[in-house]
């Protein structure tokens, strides 16, 4: 294997940007959890710790998923959603359950969340079933239902948990790589509007999901209750200012802000990096979604069908779970329990999200040495297939 011979041979700007997104998680995390680490465990460090081994078994997963050919992942997607799909029936039976979501598999040394490997397995099969359906999936009802049908299963399994936020993730990847294979427009609002029916269903049903859903709109409102989370993130953003108050002087870190160094991570580094140093990160996820996305471009135009959906499902998957945790946390979208990209805590994000990376540079690298199939087999072959 030659995949590290020449700098030329993948994209070296996309591995640097995500190790330095890595740095810097371990940075604010390590000042984040500090309060509660001391409380909870006497040990200051005791969730940097965690987070470094993370880090870790993330790297290595990712050099794996890097050095492994784009043909295994196609061929042994279905394999790999199958046994995802089961351990995310599993969870229900005998999950964790923490903050009332019921979402972790405990494995002795990490507890592995089964919701964020759905996200990077669904993206493999999907866009293999895209590459081979594309001419039924563009232009036949039943083509474009089918992937509504496995959406709809998903749909209950992640609502069971409840996890809202991957699923608003899973379906916007969805239909963002259905519109790259021509489904028209008139299709997608009939499904919204069913969904939005669905979603209004639940909130209406489910006391706890309504507030979740209506608290951001008046966080202040119910400041101690409801919005107390969301109204300690804008008081930790507005302290942070331009310039922000220093690493390790974030006062909202101190038992205010709950989940400070998971899904409100991006709050505390506001507070101690300024507006300057939340534009900085915000441009690192940038970099690696438009290095992604033009890539894709690339391959889809040379006819790799296939790598073109992965690269461009998992550039969305890091451009949707970034502008939606920030959202979350500056107040601009419903709380929705998603993690940073390879900033926030959390095993599991961690390794899916190396894990994306390492398959992104793998297509990279074969598409750079014409290792990938250039040619419309992949379209001549979608009215047979699997």
């Amino acid at each position: 294997m030659n995949f590290f011979k020449r700098k030329t041979e993948y994209d070296s700007v996309i591995l640097i940007t995500a190790f330095i997104l890595l740095c810097m998680g371990v940075v604010i995390i390590s000042s984040a959890s500090i309060m509660e680490a001391t409380v909870k465990f006497g040990d200051a460090l005791y969730q940097t710790k965690k987070h470094l081994f993370g880090i870790g078994v993330a790297l290595f997963l990712g050099l794996i998923a890097c050095m492994t050919p784009t043909r295994i992942w196609q061929k042994y997607s279905l394999h790999f959603l199958f046994v995802v799909l089961v351990m995310m029936v599993l969870v229900l039976v005998v999950g964790r359950e923490i903050n009332g979501a019921k979402r972790w598999l405990n494995l002795g040394l990490v507890n592995l969340q089964p919701a964020e490997l759905l996200k990077l397995v669904w993206i493999l099969f999907f866009s293999d079933h895209v590459s081979r359906k594309i001419e039924s999936i563009s232009r036949t009802v039943w083509g474009f239902l089918r992937p509504v049908t496995f959406l709809a299963v998903m749909t209950v399994l992640l609502l069971s948990q409840p996890d809202m936020g991957s699923l608003m993730v899973i379906t916007l990847i969805t239909y963002s790589i259905m519109y790259l294979a021509g489904v028209g427009l008139l299709k997608y609002m009939v499904v919204i509007v069913v969904l939005s029916l669905v979603a209004a269903l639940f909130i209406k049903i489910s006391p706890y999901r309504a507030r979740r859903v209506t608290s951001f709109l008046d966080p202040w409102s119910d400041e101690y209750g409801s919005g107390y989370q969301l109204t300690q993130s804008l008081m930790a953003y507005g302290r942070g200012g331009w310039y922000g108050e220093g690493l390790g002087n974030s006062y909202q870190k101190l038992g205010y802000l709950p989940e400070a160094h998971t899904d409100f991570v991006t709050a505390i580094f506001g507070e101690e990096f300024g507006f300057i140093g939340m534009v900085l990160l915000i441009i690192l996820e940038f970099i690696i979604v438009f290095r992604g996305i033009r890539l894709g471009v690339k391959i889809l135009k040379e006819d790799a069908i296939y790598q073109g959906y992965v690269v461009i499902g998992i550039s969305s998957w890091i451009c949707l779970q970034t502008f939606i945790n920030i959202g979350a946390a500056s107040g601009g979208l419903p709380t929705k329990g998603l993690t940073l990209p390879f900033v926030s805590y959390g095993g599991s994000s961690l390794m899916v999200f190396c894990m994306g990376i390492g398959i992104l540079l793998r297509i990279d690298y074969e598409w750079r040495n014409k290792i990938i199939s250039t040619t419309r087999s992949y379209i001549e072959s979608a009215s047979g297939g699997k």
